[in-house]
C-alpha cells in the first residue's frame, strides 16, 4: 500500500545558477495520491580568482599565473559533464601555487573540453569595524582547521612586505570566528593565521582609515592636524632617530575627540627642542594601535627660520646671564632685567617664532619680556609709538636689553629709514 511503504525518488543532476531558488514538484501518473513540492536555494558563491594563462605549444603545456594573495589549487581537467574530470596519468597534476607565482601544467591533447580549474581550500571574510575598535574575521575552510590568529604590522601595503608580530595579541576563536577588541583598525594591521609550521597573513579588506594626521612647522612648534570620524583619544611624542628606530621621549601630549561630538579636526602643538625632530602619533584609547611617524620637511622654506633659531640660540645664552644674574634694578623693582623684543611681522610663521622665543625667555630664563603682541590692551590705550618709547625708557633705566630680531622685513624697514 502507498501509505505503508517508503518511497525514494532519484533523479539525475541538472545545472542551476548560483543564488537562484530551485523548485521541484512531483506527482504520480496515474494519480496514486503522492504529490511532493519543495524548493532549494542554491548558495551564492563568491566570484572565482582572476588569473592569467598562456598556451605554450612547443612543450604542450598551459602556464597559469596565480594572482597575489592566498595560495590556490590549480589543475587541468576535462569538462565532460557537470564535474570537470581529471586528466589521465601521467598528465594529471593538482598543484598548490602560492599567490603571485605561476605553474606550467602539461596536457596530452588540446581539445575543446580542456579547462583550467582554480580554487582555494581556505577563504577569509573580514568584518572588522573602526566604529567598534574591533578586528573580526571568519575562516571558511574545507577542512576543520583551527589556526591561531595574532596581530602583526605590515611595513607597506605591498603583500610581499614583512609583517612584524605584535606581542600579547592573540585573538579569541569560536567556530572559526576570530575577534580581537580594542584595536585601531588599519589596512596594515593584520591577522597572522598560524597552523603547525605554516602561516598566512590576512589584512582588513577596507582601505580607508578612521583617522589621519598631518604636520606643519609653525615657528618653534610642530602643529599636528588630526581628523577623526570616530570618538578617540590621541597621544603624540617627539622622537629622535637612533639606530633605525625612533623611540618616543617624554613628555606625552594628548588630545581627545569626545563621545557624541561630530567628526572634525583636532590641533595639537608640540615644541621643537632639537632640530630634525620627528613626532610619533597614535591612538591612546585602545590596546593595539599603529604609531605613525611624521618628520616635518625643513629642507626649503624653513631654512631661513631655522637659521634664525640657531642665531637666537647665541642670543639666549647672553640673555641667560643677563636675566638670571644677581643684579637687581636700582629702583627696587623685583625681578630680572627687562628684555624688549623688536621685530618685523614678515609672516605668520615669523610671528610664531617671535612668540615662541618670548615664551622661552619668560618661562625658561625668567626674563621680564616686553612684547607688543602680549600687551594689546596697553598698546591700544597708549598707541604704538608712545608704548614703544615708554618701554625703551624703562629698559634704559633698568639696564635691560633691546633685542632686535633681524629679518628680511627688518632690513627693508631699515633701508627705508635711512
Amino acid at each position: 500500500m502507498l501509505g505503508s511503504s517508503t518511497w525514494q525518488v532519484q533523479f539525475d543532476c541538472f545545472p542551476a545558477e548560483s543564488g537562484r531558488h530551485v523548485l521541484v514538484s512531483l506527482r504520480t501518473i496515474p494519480d496514486r495520491g503522492l504529490a511532493l513540492s519543495c524548493s532549494h536555494l542554491v548558495t551564492a558563491e563568491p566570484p572565482g580568482p582572476v588569473f592569467t594563462h598562456a598556451w605554450v605549444p612547443e612543450v604542450r603545456a598551459i602556464e597559469v599565473w596565480v594572482p597575489a594573495g592566498p595560495a590556490l589549487m590549480v589543475r587541468l581537467c576535462h569538462q565532460l559533464a557537470l564535474e570537470c574530470e581529471e586528466l589521465p596519468r601521467p598528465f594529471h597534476q593538482q598543484v598548490l601555487v602560492p599567490g603571485g607565482h605561476h605553474i606550467s601544467l602539461p596536457y596530452e591533447f588540446l581539445v575543446p573540453c580542456l579547462c583550467i580549474e582554480l580554487w582555494s581550500s581556505v577563504r577569509f571574510h573580514d568584518y572588522s569595524t573602526s566604529s567598534k575598535d574591533q578586528m573580526a574575521m571568519v575562516l571558511n575552510a574545507s577542512c576543520p582547521l583551527h589556526p591561531r590568529a595574532t596581530l602583526c604590522w605590515r611595513e607597506a601595503a605591498d603583500e610581499a612586505a614583512p609583517c612584524h608580530d605584535i606581542p600579547n595579541s592573540t585573538a579569541s576563536e569560536d567556530e572559526q570566528v576570530y575577534i580581537l577588541d580594542k584595536v585601531d583598525v588599519h589596512p596594515q594591521l593584520c591577522f597572522r593565521f598560524s597552523y603547525k609550521n605554516s602561516s598566512h597573513v590576512e589584512c582588513p579588506h577596507q582601505s580607508e582609515t578612521a583617522w589621519n594626521v598631518s604636520v606643519s612647522v609653525w615657528g618653534l612648534q610642530l602643529r599636528l592636524h588630526l581628523t577623526s570620524r570616530i570618538p578617540a583619544a590621541f597621544s603624540a611624542a617627539l622622537c629622535q632617530h637612533r639606530g633605525g628606530q625612533c623611540e618616543p621621549e617624554a613628555p606625552l601630549y594628548t588630545v581627545t575627540q569626545p563621545e557624541g561630538s561630530p567628526p572634525g579636526e583636532l590641533t595639537l602643538l608640540l615644541p621643537v627642542q632639537v632640530l630634525g625632530s620627528c613626532v610619533l602619533v597614535w591612538r591612546s584609547d585602545v590596546h593595539f594601535a599603529r604609531k605613525q611617524l611624521l618628520c616635518p620637511d625643513v629642507s626649503h622654506r624653513h631654512f631661513g627660520l631655522l637659521g634664525l633659531v640657531l642665531a637666537l640660540g647665541l642670543v639666549v645664552t647672553v640673555l641667560l646671564l643677563n636675566c638670571r644674574g644677581a643684579w637687581r634694578p636700582d629702583d627696587g623693582v623685583p625681578g630680572g632685567r627687562p628684555v624688549l623684543l623688536l621685530y618685523s611681522p614678515d609672516s605668520e610663521e615669523h610671528l610664531g617664532l617671535v612668540c615662541a622665543l618670548a615664551e622661552r625667555l619668560r618661562a625658561g630664563l625668567g626674563c621680564d619680556v616686553r612684547l607688543d603682541l602680549w600687551e594689546a590692551g596697553g598698546l591700544g590705550q597708549a598707541g604704538a609709538l608712545p608704548w614703544l618709547y615708554a618701554q625703551r625708557s624703562r629698559v634704559g633705566r633698568q639696564r635691560g636689553t633691546v633685542l632686535l630680531l633681524w629679518s628680511r622685513g627688518s632690513a627693508r624697514l631699515f633701508h627705508r629709514w635711512q
